[in-house]
């Protein structure tokens, strides 16, 4: 039995609204970096530290085991316990006082979100079938941009200036408390209106899914050539752009005051507030109803499309970063963001499409493990200490803009696996078709 259309759009819109608050949680610390690192006595090296690798080596080994659990239990429970974890590890990022204990409360952060998004695919998979999967997904995948807007936006609204003060240690901890409130109290609400779906219900009308061991469920995964390769496909995509959410603000404060722009903090939170809640929403939504279109004809279209866009986005990212004006770089971002945002609906619907029914949350885990080591983990650290290698001899400004310019590069690499990816999709999708049918009969 399926749901109804109504209850599954809700159920939709709030995984959604928790996918914005894991990504308000897990970036607030960029765009407060300033403060940060001056309240803490930091350096960039530290930050880097704590807006990559600090979260996502926790973030990706747990959240392999919690997907297992997720592809046996009660998906409902696991997601709103995850929520409230990571929610309380914010709460006490905010009460850090050095650098050991905000790097512990990040990992707790990260440890939180590890069961957030396994779960969450694997249900909205049992709601929607697959030729609904990528706008689906794509609908889930707005919770980056609107969390990142909100981030920005509230960032501006409360901090203003960011130079620092008698007041920015109040500021900043007093919002992670809220933001972490916040957080447990939508943990309470997804668990009283959202029901457990049925596993595999849109794929095949068995009433029970035979589980497999661990390694044996991973393994199986790694076999798929066109899941691994859209694997590192958005892995390296993801690289520059978590590069480009960690340094943005470290980059543009000073630049604003060398350039003569004369910005100030609060108008530049408000545009980019404004640019990831429209431009790299509207490209996240697009690119799964694109990818759907064009895979009608042939669903090699799940690897084109994402490799076509990030192509189209390595110029605009490149220029951002050297334009002569905050302006300059305001538009360019509009356009890179819109980009960025397209590869993440095929890219997520071929993880869940090509899984086993049994192994769809560990899909996602592995997924993420992969995509979070070499993006998350890789990107804001690499940049990092490539930065406090080259501001002695550059500069700060110039030592960001080279850095984020090398890291850009990624997206040939990026753009290489998603059309491998293309070259194998019809194969793998009818291997795919003809095993779920067969867990089917197996459990029938």
């Amino acid at each position: 039995m399926t749901e109804n259309k109504s209850y599954r759009t809700l159920v939709l819109i709030l995984l959604t609204l928790v996918y914005a608050f894991s990504f308000i949680d897990r970036s607030i610390i960029n765009f407060l970096s300033p403060m940060i690192k001056a309240d803490l006595g930091l350096e960039n090296w530290q930050m880097g530290l704590l807006k990559g690798l600090a979260f996502a080596v926790f973030y990706t080994l747990i959240g392999l085991p919690i997907a297992w659990l997720a592809d046996r239990y009660n998906r409902v429970n696991i997601l709103a316990t995850s929520l409230a974890v990571w929610s309380l590890f914010t709460i006490f990022t905010g009460k850090a006082t050095n650098f050991m204990q905000i790097g512990l409360a990040r990992v707790g952060v990260g440890i939180g979100e590890a069961g957030g998004s396994p779960p969450a695919h694997s249900m909205i998979s049992d709601l929607y079938p697959k030729e609904q999967r990528a706008s689906a997904l794509s609908i889930y995948s707005l919770g980056i941009p609107l969390g990142l807007m909100f981030a920005y936006y509230i960032s501006g609204l409360v901090v203003g200036n960011p130079e620092p003060g008698p007041n920015h240690s109040k500021i900043w901890r007093s919002l992670l408390f809220y933001l972490g409130v916040a957080g447990i109290v939508l943990a309470v609400v997804l668990r009283i209106v959202v029901r457990e779906p049925k596993r595999g219900a849109q794929d095949s009308p068995q009433d029970s899914v035979e589980q497999e061991p661990f390694f044996k469920s991973l393994g199986k995964l790694m076999t798929i050539p066109s899941w691994w390769s859209m694997c590192l496909g958005i892995s390296f995509a993801s690289f520059v752009g978590y590069a480009f959410s960690a340094w943005q603000i470290d980059y543009l404060l000073p630049f604003d005051t060398q350039s003569g722009s004369d910005w100030g903090f609060r108008k530049m939170m408000y545009a980019l507030a404004i640019i990831n809640g429209i431009a790299y929403g509207g490209g996240t939504y697009l690119g799964g109803v694109i990818a759907e279109k064009f895979a009608k004809k042939s669903v090699r279209a799940y690897g084109l499309v994402p490799a076509v866009t990030v192509l189209l986005a390595m110029p605009f990212a490149i220029a951002s970063f050297w334009a002569s004006t905050v302006m300059g770089h305001m538009i360019f971002i509009t356009i890179f963001v819109v980009f960025l945002g397209m590869y993440l609906g095929p890219v997520f619907s071929v993880a869940q499409t090509l899984a086993p029914l049994n192994m769809r949350a560990m899909s996602t885990a592995a997924f993420f493990l992969i995509l979070n080591i070499i993006a998350l983990g890789g990107g804001p650290t690499t940049v990092g200490f490539m930065v406090s290698g080259l501001e002695g001899k550059y500069g700060e400004v110039p030592a960001i803009r080279i850095s984020i310019t090398i890291v850009c590069f990624m997206f040939l690499l990026s753009a290489f696996f998603f059309m491998y990816a293309a070259k194998h999709l019809p194969k793998d999708w009818e291997d795919a078709q003809r095993r779920n049918e067969g867990l089917a009969k197996d459990t029938s």
